[in-house]
């Protein structure tokens, strides 16, 4: 099963390239957007003890990530407007390359099934808009 999204648009880049912000001023505008959840996985397992973090059980971490990402993506397919994603499924198999996961053919697959718009945003590293908090 392949699943198309051509109206949902991924919005791409390492932590404080101004997704975010960029998601906010385009929400401003009338288009809206999904919010990513790595962001959501951590504030959990942080609320609930858990271990799925990336500073601690980095494969749970990536798996529930991969889960998240499907539900989100399922949950807004179709988009029957432009709308917006914080990262998407790709960006799963990235992290997981980046942390050296040995098997990411599930990640793979999962890239191959979900299809977003073709046209994907990337946001390039930007020193100066980066704060933390």
């Amino acid at each position: 099963m392949c699943l198309t999204n051509p109206n949902l648009f991924v919005v791409s880049g390492g932590p404080g390239s101004g997704k975010s912000t960029v998601l906010h001023e385009l929400a401003k505008r009338g288009f809206p957007f999904v919010s990513q959840v790595a962001r959501q996985i951590i504030q959990e397992q942080i609320q609930a003890g858990g271990t799925a973090l990336p500073w601690g059980d980095q494969e749970a971490y990536t798996r529930l990530m991969l889960q998240r990402s499907i539900e989100s993506y399922l949950e807004y397919t179709p988009a029957l407007q432009p709308m917006f994603s914080d990262r998407g499924i790709p960006d799963t198999l990235c992290y997981a390359r980046l942390i050296g996961l040995r098997d990411d053919g599930f990640i793979q697959d999962a890239c191959r099934r979900f299809r977003y718009a073709p046209l994907v945003f990337l946001a390039p590293p930007w020193k100066e808009i980066l704060r933390n908090g």
